[in-house]
């Protein structure tokens, strides 16, 4: 019996993932991760650390990604969230493109998020607490590297209008100052 259930997105690369949930009138049950269905379709990272954040009405963090490619499974443990990937691998036919999907703690869906994409999201309610798993490096803070959320070139279509973000992301750098490097960053990524 398959646990879950994966969509690929317009950009297919980008997974979302949705678990089977077992309830009843004490609460529910769900696995949110399990090595050998998520390798059947492609998601093979040796996932290393766990990362929880709490955020509240209208924050927006991203679009952030680490130069030494790190995939991400994002899930919103609580609330909800307005989830997006945006392709950052120069070999790729969906380079620049981006997609979102809302997450919550009432779908229970979670974003697999590959190496080589800028990552990011924003609470639509009072507040979410994130969850997102990382492999197959660790975090590290000089590895980290970001794009504007608003980056013209990327166009991300946010659904909440003035969101709070902090000074690191309104001065991150546009696509077009980063692009020269991501080629040395992200080599063949994306290249079938």
């Amino acid at each position: 019996m398959s646990r879950f259930e994966f969509e690929r997105l317009a950009v297919p690369d980008v997974i979302v993932i949705k678990p089977a949930v077992f309830g009843d009138a004490r609460g529910f049950f769900s696995e949110t991760y399990r090595k050998n269905e998520f390798a059947e379709v492609g998601i093979t990272e040796d996932f290393v650390q766990d990362n929880h954040s709490r955020s509240g009405a209208r924050i927006l963090r991203g679009l952030h990604f680490q130069i030494v490619p790190q995939a991400k499974i994002v899930r919103a443990a609580t609330g909800r969230i307005f989830d997006v990937a945006a392709d950052l691998r120069p070999g790729s036919p969906t380079f620049r493109k981006w997609v979102g999907t809302e997450l919550s703690d009432e779908n229970m869906h979670q974003l697999y998020v590959p190496p080589g994409f800028a990552h990011g999201f924003v609470v639509v309610g009072d507040s979410a607490d994130v969850c997102y798993k990382v492999g197959p490096t660790y975090y590290v803070d000089d590895t980290e590297r970001g794009i504007r959320w608003d980056d013209p070139d990327v166009g991300v279509d946010w659904p909440v209008g003035d969101p709070l973000t902090s000074e690191r992301d309104r001065t991150a750098p546009s696509l077009a100052d980063i692009e020269p490097q991501l080629v040395s960053w992200f080599g063949d990524l994306g290249r079938g």
